[in-house]
């Protein structure tokens, strides 16, 4: 199995990234939260990996942290979830907002992923919520600890800009890189600055 690669990044198109290692071209999968990390192409960058071999594929997933990585893995543990579902989860949410979904049992926000209902969301808490808490242990505590008011105006920005018509995934990838010391009313008007692609 492979556990991490380390060399060049030679591309990068979401889902997709290249690495050169010691000239051999590795392509992997990636969830959006690790191309936010990725470095620019032709620098170095170390990933840490998750291998699936089929009888038709050998399957690489790229995870700028060994944390991403091992939520992976236990999202595709869940019955229904598989890799696909699994990187919309992580291209969502980071893994403290996944871990603060979980201690939250917080259905509602586990359905902004694309692709997720309520019974699969539902079904997430169900199948991890102990788990994580014990893999994770205080991490998933703090997370739930410190889910007050920076991450509620993220919330609350991200449903009102979901209202708007913006795909969830959208709005909640362009809110999560901005400062989280800004109310709601300036995470909606500097997020619409961006998805409407106009830079005040």
């Amino acid at each position: 199995m492979i556990a991490w690669l380390s060399g060049v990044l030679l591309e990068k198109q979401a889902p997709s990234l290249l690495i050169n290692v010691s000239g051999v071209g590795y392509e992997l999968e990636a969830p959006m939260t690790t191309f936010y990390d990725l470095p620019a192409e032709g620098e170095s960058v170390t990933v840490f990996v998750h291998m699936v071999v089929r009888e038709d594929a050998q399957l690489l997933y790229g995870f700028s942290s060994k944390q991403q990585r091992d939520l992976f893995r236990n999202l595709i543990r869940v019955n229904g979830v598989g890799p696909k579902v699994a990187l919309a989860v992580l291209s969502t949410l980071s893994p403290q907002e996944l871990l603060q979904c979980m201690a939250n049992e917080d259905v509602a926000q586990l359905c902004k992923v694309p692709g997720i209902g309520k019974k699969t969301a539902a079904l997430l808490v169900v199948a991890m919520k102990d788990r994580l808490e014990k893999e994770f242990g205080d991490v998933a505590l703090e997370a739930a600890a410190q889910s007050g008011g920076a991450n509620s105006a993220r919330n609350d920005a991200i449903e009102a800009l979901a209202s708007l018509g913006y795909r969830p995934a959208d709005a909640s990838r362009v809110v999560r890189g901005l400062p989280q010391d800004l109310s709601s009313e300036d995470l909606i008007r500097q997020a619409l600055r961006t998805l409407s692609g106009n830079v005040l």
